[in-house]
C-alpha cells in the first residue's frame, strides 16, 4: 500500500476508533470518516497524524455542575501496530526521534481498499523527557508547544512517509492549518532537487501543483499564528519564512495563510463557509467542498437494517440512500423506537435517571463553547414549561466538552445543568459526561429531534446534523454551515430564526440571541411538538426525507470522490 500511495492527507486529529482516543471532535471525526470513505472508494489515500496518548480529555461533572479533567491513558500496542522505520528531526534545536505507529481502515464493502492511517510518537527512549511529551495531548500546553507539535506534523510527517516507502505522493492534503509546515518541508525538497531557492518559480509552483488545503475555520482567531523569532528557535531558520511574504505579517507566521499561498487547491467545507473564508482572506481563491459523514459507521445497526431492504447497495454507492424515501412506516418507527430504547438505557445506566420512550427527546451535543450557544434552548426556563404543558410533554439530553482554558465553554455547562434542575420535574433534562464517537452513535440515533443553534455565521459546517438525519432524526437549527443547504422547511426539518421558506441566509447578520431563542420556541411549539403528537405519518415523512435527502447527500463518500477530482486528480474508476 505504501508504494502504491498517491495522496497524504494530514490532520492534527484524527478519529478512526473509539478506543484510540487521539481526537476532540469534529475535525477529528470528519478526518476519520474521509478516510473511512477512501477505503470504501479504495483511493490511494494515506493518513497522517499525532499519537495523542493522554487523548484530549477524560471529562467528569461535579455536583456544582463543573466540568473537571483528567488524561486519558490508553496503550496504543491495543489498537495499533508499531512500525520499524524511525526519523530524526530538529526541534527547538534538538534532535528529536520519531517512531510511527499504523492503524488500517478497512473498506466497508468488497470493492473497496485499505487504507493505513500513521500515528506519529516521540514517546522513545532516545529522546529528551521534554520531548517524549511532544506528542502526548491534544490541544495542550502553551503557544511554543503547538507550534513543536505543528513542526513535527508538517516535517516530521513527510520524513516518516519516505521512511516508510510512499515514493509515489503526487498531493498532500492538509487538513486545517496545523499541517501547513508541509509546504515549506516540500519546497525544501524541490529546490535541493533542483540545487536553487524556494523562491525559484518552477519550485513554487511545483509546490502547489502537490498541495491541497482544507480550512475549517471562520473565526480569525482560531487560525495560528506564531512570532517569527520563536519560529526560527523551534525550527531553526527557514529561507521560506520571512518578512516581505504574504503568509508572514507583523512578524507574524500565519499558518493558514501559509497553506494557502503554496495550494493549487483550497476548499471550505460549506458554501457558506467559502464566502466568510474569502472575505477572511481576501484574493484568495477559495472553493468549497461541503462535508458528509460516513453512512455505515454512523447509521445505527436497525437503519442499516432499513437500508439494506431498500437500497442493498448503499455502501458502495452513497446516492442509493435515496431509495429509502420508499421505505415503510413501521421500519422507520420500529428503527427508530430501537434506537431510541438503547439511549434511554444508556442515560439511566449513567445517570441514574428514567426518562419515556414516548416522550419527545431533544438531543444537543457538541463542543461547549461560546459561539455555539448550548444554553439557548435552557434560556427561558417558564417559557419551556408552558410549551411542555400544552403542546407535549419534553425531554433534553444534553453532551458536549469545553476545551480545558475554555472557561466560558465551561460555565455554559454548568449553566446547562443548573437549568436542567430547575426544569424539573415538569421537564426531564440530563447532562451526560465524556461525549465520545461511542456516545456520539447512541445520541443521533436516539433523540427525536437534533438541536444546533450557532451564532452566524460562525459554523464552519457542522457534521452532527447530518448524522442525525441519517438516522432519520431532523434538525432544528440556526441557518448557518451545513443547514444552509441540507433544509427543505418542514421537510428535513425547521430553521430558526426566519419565517419564510426560502433557506439562503448568505447576508443574514446575527440575531440577538432572544431573537433566535424566541423562533425556536415557536418552532417546537407551533410545528414540531404538534406534529410529533397528532400527525404522525407527516412525522414519519420527515423522518424519511432526513434519510433520504440529507443522507444521501450529506455523506463523506460525496466530498471524498469531490476532492479525488478536483485537488488529487485522481482518474475516475
Amino acid at each position: 500500500m505504501s508504494e502504491s500511495a498517491r495522496v497524504a492527507y494530514f490532520s492534527m486529529e484524527v478519529g478512526v476508533d473509539p478506543l484510540v482516543p487521539t481526537y476532540s471532535g469534529g475535525l477529528g471525526i470528519l478526518a476519520g470518516d474521509l478516510l473511512r470513505s477512501a477505503a470504501d472508494l479504495a483511493l490511494p489515500v494515506v493518513g497522517i497524524t499525532l499519537l495523542h496518548r493522554a487523548g484530549y480529555f477524560d471529562q467528569s461533572i461535579d455536583a456544582t455542575g463543573m466540568q473537571r479533567e483528567a488524561p486519558v491513558r490508553w496503550n496504543p500496542a491495543d489498537r495499533l501496530e508499531l512500525q520499524q522505520p524511525r526519523v530524526v528531526v530538529k526541534l527547538n534545536g534538538r534532535k528529536v526521534t520519531v517512531q510511527a505507529w499504523k492503524y488500517t481502515v478497512k473498506p466497508t464493502h468488497a470493492k473497496g481498499g485499505e487504507v493505513p492511517v500513521y500515528f506519529l510518537d516521540t514517546d522513545v527512549p532516545d529522546n529528551e523527557p521534554e520531548d517524549r511529551q511532544i506528542t502526548d495531548a491534544l490541544y495542550g500546553g502553551d503557544h511554543r508547544h503547538r507550534l513543536t507539535q505543528e513542526g513535527l506534523l508538517g516535517i516530521a510527517g513527510i520524513y516518516m512517509l519516505r521512511a516508510l516507502g510512499c515514493s509515489n505522493l503526487q498531493t498532500y492534503h492538509m487538513n486545517e492549518g496545523h499541517g501547513a509546515l508541509v509546504t515549506v518541508e516540500l519546497l525544501a525538497e524541490y529546490s535541493f532537487k533542483r540545487r536553487s531557492s524556494p523562491a525559484d518559480p518552477e519550485v513554487v509552483a511545483a509546490a502547489r501543483r502537490a498541495c491541497a488545503f482544507t480550512t475549517h475555520t471562520p473565526v480569525a482567531a482560531g487560525h495560528d499564528q506564531f512570532p517569527l523569532d520563536m519560529v526560527f528557535e523551534v525550527l531553526g531558520e527557514q529561507s521560506a519564512i520571512h518578512e516581505g511574504m504574504p503568509y508572514v505579517q507583523n512578524h507574524q507566521l500565519n499558518m493558514t495563510r501559509l497553506a494557502l499561498f503554496y495550494s493549487g487547491f483550497t476548499s471550505a467545507v460549506a458554501r457558506r463557509h467559502a464566502e466568510v473564508s474569502r472575505e477572511m482572506f481576501p484574493g484568495a481563491q477559495i472553493d468549497y467542498i461541503t462535508n458528509g459523514i460516513h453512512a455505515p459507521t454512523w447509521a445505527s445497526p436497525e437503519i442499516q437494517s432499513v437500508l439494506d431492504r431498500q437500497c442493498p447497495n448503499w455502501r458502495a454507492d452513497f446516492r442509493e440512500i435515496r431509495r429509502a424515501l420508499f421505505a415503510p412506516d413501521d421500519g422507520i418507527a420500529s428503527a427508530h423506537a430501537a434506537a431510541k430504547r438503547r439511549l434511554l438505557d444508556l442515560v439511566r445506566k449513567q445517570t441514574g435517571v428514567s426518562m419515556k420512550e414516548d416522550v419527545f427527546t431533544i438531543g444537543f451535543a457538541r463542543r461547549a463553547t461560546a459561539y455555539k450557544r448550548g444554553d439557548l434552548l435552557v434560556s427561558d426556563p417558564d417559557r419551556l414549561r408552558a410549551i411542555a404543558s400544552h403542546a407535549g410533554a419534553i425531554q433534553i439530553i444534553y453532551a458536549g466538552k469545553a476545551h480545558p482554558k475554555d472557561f466560558q465553554g465551561k460555565e455554559i455547562i454548568q449553566r446547562i445543568i443548573e437549568r436542567l434542575r430547575a426544569l424539573a420535574p415538569g421537564i426531564q433534562g440530563v447532562f451526560l459526561q465524556n461525549y465520545d464517537m461511542t456516545l456520539a452513535k447512541s445520541l443521533v440515533a436516539g433523540v427525536d429531534l437534533w438541536l444546533n443553534n450557532p451564532v452566524l455565521p460562525l459554523e464552519a459546517s457542522g457534521t452532527s446534523g447530518m448524522k442525525a438525519a441519517l438516522n432519520g432524526v431532523p434538525s432544528l437549527s440556526t441557518a448557518d454551515g451545513w443547514w444552509l443547504e441540507g433544509c427543505v422547511e418542514g421537510v428535513t426539518g425547521w430553521t430558526i430564526g426566519r419565517d419564510s421558506f426560502e433557506v439562503n441566509a448568505a447576508s443574514h447578520a446575527p440575531t440577538p440571541p432572544e431573537e433566535d431563542a424566541a423562533s425556536l420556541y415557536k418552532h417546537l411549539e407551533k410545528d414540531i411538538l404538534p406534529m410529533y403528537y397528532h400527525d404522525r405519518p407527516m412525522w414519519l415523512q420527515v423522518m424519511r426525507h432526513s434519510i433520504a435527502l440529507n443522507g444521501s447527500q450529506f455523506n463523506s463518500n460525496r466530498p471524498m470522490a469531490e476532492y479525488a477530482e478536483l485537488a488529487y486528480h485522481l482518474p475516475r474508476a
